[in-house]
This record gives structure tokens, C-alpha cells and sequence, in this order.
């Protein structure tokens, strides 16, 4: 008996991710066969008409070089790169957890991490170093929110990032090679008061929601950043909101966090464009999502900017639930994934 019908049996693949859909579809429009995993249908092989062969799973395609896709996973690397080849980055330093720190010889732990933060002056911002999906990502005010802060993401990850807030519009902008192939402004996660629901009701809505938009983000309302973000707004789960106003519940605007999404694609301006592309190329890569926050106007020249991170395997799952427009952009981006893929395949042989 073979692996395959050890682990997955012979049953047909069950609903593929929207990457893997759209690969399906237009794979044969480049010539490449293409076999997926036979449960999830998240991870594939692509076989070229010349017999080369590719692979991918979720967003991660066979475009990125390992080493750079591993510095731009992790964001404290990433920002010093990128800060010494001239990109403006958040003002931070990382810390590691106490058996890290004992296993590297450092002192820079939460203890420091805290006096760091007294430095930068409250609030801060606290981050996992190498997580994504905004997962830990908060906003504190003082010592005990702060140590909480740390401790949540030393459960999941040995380094935690302290960095000083910026101030503006938090845009995610996708490059592949030398185009930017989307771009839209994130919105953290928030409900919109009708004057007579409590915030609990308006979750609950909107979890609703997003089942009808087929978005499958759970908001998870025991989230100690949630209620730490009401508390410090002096609100609570049972706060009725005003009719129209609107309440943030989490400090990231990441879209699988529950964030919200306005496609600027077509609105954004050739300057913020040409940054994104050649720190993509800077940093070594060619598929890559460019985070920036900026004060400025998207629609014209952009001369204040932070760029927060970079991601080289951007997802666009929640993107695509955006729109038909949307949809079509995305099926659009790997089209040119797989002509990028098949003209290496061309190149090589």
C-alpha cells in the first residue's frame, strides 16, 4: 500500500482554497498539468510542458527565493534591511523570551523590553516577531496590559517586537515582479452602532456576515485585546453605541483578523507604486505583499510613509470576497504568476 492510499485514499479532492481554484482554471492556458494534495487541495504540483517541475501551497509559489522569503518572515530582519537601504520602518527593537535569552547569552528580555517601552512612552505597540494575520498584535497603555501583551506572544513565538505606533492609513499594496497588481486600505475590526445594540449584538451580526460573504474569519469575543480594547475606550461587551459611530475592537487591520478592505487599486498613486516595487526588488524578491501606513492622501504624491512590513506569501483570500472586480484582479495575478513560472520553466532548460 502506497502513501497516498495510506493517508488520503482514493476520494476526489474536497473543495479547493480560491488559489487553488483559480490554478486549476487557468494552469492549462501555459500548458502545466497540475496534481493537488487530494484532501485540502491546498498544496500542488505544477508540471510543465517541458517536464519541469513546480509546486505550491496556499500563496507560496516556487517565485520567491527561500533565503529571502525567510527574512521577510521575520519582521525584526526585515526592518533592519530594510531601514539600511533607506525605507523608513517603525522606531522598535525585539526581545526574547527568558529560555532565549538563556540560550542566546542576551539580556534583552521582557524586563527589557519593558524599560524599552518606557523609552518609546506609552502606548506601544506589541507583535510577534514572526507571525502573521495580525495574531497578537496590540496596542498597550501601561505595565500590566504590557507584561500581558508579552506573555500571550511568548506563548507562540520566542521573539516579541516593542515598536513605537504610527499615525495614518494602513494600505496593503501586492507586487509581482515589476507591477503592482492590487492595492486596498485596511480597517481594523469595528461594528457600527444602530443606537439600540449592544456591542455583543453588532459581533454577533457581523460574524453573521461574514458566513453570507464567505469569509471564514471567527472573531473570537473572549479576545483578551478585544476587551482591552474597550476597557481603555471605558466600554464594555454590553456599551450600546451611538447610531452611526463606529468602535474599533483590535488594533491590526489585518482582513483575518475581521479588518475591513477599500480596493484602491486604481487610485493609487505612481509614487507609492514605484516604492513598493523596488523594495520588493530590493529585498530580494518578486511576489510580494508591501504594508505601509501613511497620512497622506493615496491618490497623490506620498512623501510621509512607514512601511510596516513585508509578506512573501500574501494571501488573498479575503481580498477576493471583496468583489467581482476583485476576483478578476487576483485571477489576473496568478495568470502572471504562472507565465512568470513557465518562463523560468522556459529559461532553465
Amino acid at each position: 500500500m502506497n502513501r497516498l492510499e495510506t493517508n488520503y485514499g482514493s476520494r476526489p479532492p474536497e473543495i479547493p482554497s480560491s488559489v487553488s481554484s483559480i490554478i486549476l482554471e487557468t494552469a492549462p492556458e501555459f500548458g502545466f498539468r497540475v496534481s493537488l494534495d487530494p484532501v485540502y487541495g491546498r498544496a500542488g504540483q505544477l508540471t510543465a510542458p517541458d517536464g519541469r517541475r513546480f509546486y505550491f501551497r496556499g500563496t507560496i509559489f516556487d517565485l520567491n527565493t527561500l533565503g529571502a522569503s525567510e527574512v521577510a518572515r521575520d519582521k525584526d530582519y526585515a526592518a533592519y534591511f530594510m531601514e539600511s537601504l533607506g525605507y523608513p520602518v517603525p522606531e522598535g527593537r525585539a526581545f526574547y523570551s527568558d529560555r532565549t535569552c538563556e540560550w542566546l547569552g542576551s539580556d534583552l528580555n521582557k524586563a527589557a523590553a519593558y524599560d524599552y517601552a518606557l523609552k518609546l512612552r506609552f502606548p506601544v505597540i506589541v507583535k510577534p516577531n514572526s507571525r502573521s494575520q495580525g495574531r497578537g498584535v496590540q496596542k498597550v497603555h501601561g505595565e500590566q496590559e504590557f507584561f500581558e501583551a508579552v506573555e500571550t506572544v511568548f506563548n507562540y513565538d520566542k521573539v516579541v517586537l516593542v515598536q513605537r505606533p504610527i499615525a495614518g492609513a494602513d494600505y496593503r499594496i501586492l507586487v509581482l515582479d515589476d507591477e503592482v497588481i492590487a492595492a486596498y486600505r485596511r480597517t481594523p475590526l469595528a461594528v457600527v452602532g444602530d443606537g439600540e445594540s449592544t456591542i455583543f449584538d453588532l459581533l454577533a451580526r457581523k460574524q453573521e456576515q461574514f458566513s453570507v460573504d464567505g469569509r471564514d474569519t471567527k472573531i473570537n469575543i473572549r479576545d483578551r485585546r478585544i476587551q482591552a480594547k474597550l476597557s481603555n475606550s471605558q466600554l464594555g461587551m454590553s456599551s450600546v453605541p451611538g447610531k452611526g459611530e463606529s468602535v474599533y475592537l483590535l488594533d491590526n487591520a489585518n482582513l483575518s483578523s475581521g479588518g475591513d478592505a477599500e480596493d484602491v487599486t486604481d487610485q493609487i498613486d505612481e509614487c507609492i507604486k514605484e516604492v513598493a516595487i523596488r523594495l520588493t526588488s530590493d529585498m530580494g524578491l518578486r511576489f510580494c505583499g508591501v504594508d505601509v501606513i501613511t497620512p497622506d492622501p493615496i491618490d497623490q504624491l506620498v512623501r510621509d510613509y512607514t512601511v510596516i512590513e513585508i509578506n512573501s506569501t500574501p494571501g488573498v483570500d479575503y481580498y477576493t470576497k471583496m468583489g467581482i472586480q476583485q476576483q478578476l484582479i487576483v485571477k489576473n495575478l496568478y495568470r502572471k504568476v504562472l507565465s512568470a513560472l513557465a518562463n523560468q520553466s522556459a529559461i532553465k532548460v
